[in-house]
């Protein structure tokens, strides 16, 4: 006969609550977790900020930005999540992306939270094949920070 596998007491990529044999108020896990991904799934956060709203809704949920004061201090880069009245932190993970509603723009985290920066436009000139070349370098070395593009080979 085989060992027993022994499960941890919470997902391994964003931390979703699991059950546990004989565990009490299983319920409470479960509506947990679904909370959690419910909130996830959009992959979006209503405001980058480093204090909590004055008023939160269930679901609501914000992008922790430092240095975060409050009920968010020491939670700078995590993702606020509010379930029941309380807040739920969830940690970045390497690549995961999220739509910022307030800035409108994507965000991506990759060691820290990371945005793709708009280049400058080509402005005329009496060379436009230099302007044009440094603009879609530009392009390209913003679509890499996101992670749309690959970085450049060695």
């Amino acid at each position: 006969m085989s060992d027993p596998i022994i499960f941890p007491s919470t997902t391994p990529v964003v931390g979703l609550p699991l059950l546990i044999a004989g565990q009490a108020q299983k319920e409470f896990y479960v509506n947990q977790a679904l909370c959690l991904l419910d909130a996830l799934h959009p992959h979006a956060v209503k405001a980058s900020q480093s204090a909590p709203p004055t008023s939160a809704g269930d679901s609501d949920c914000y992008r922790v930005t430092g240095p975060a004061t409050g009920a968010w201090a020491g939670r700078e880069d995590c993702i606020a999540l509010m379930i029941a009245g309380a807040w739920h932190f969830i940690a970045p993970v390497q690549g995961m992306a999220l739509f910022d509603h307030a800035a409108d723009y994507l965000l991506v985290f990759r060691s820290e939270w990371k945005r793709a920066q708009a280049p400058a436009q080509p402005a005329g000139g009496t060379v436009v094949d230099i302007e044009a070349r440094a603009a879609i370098g530009a392009l390209i070395q913003a679509l890499r920070t996101v992670g749309v593009l690959a970085a450049a080979a060695p």
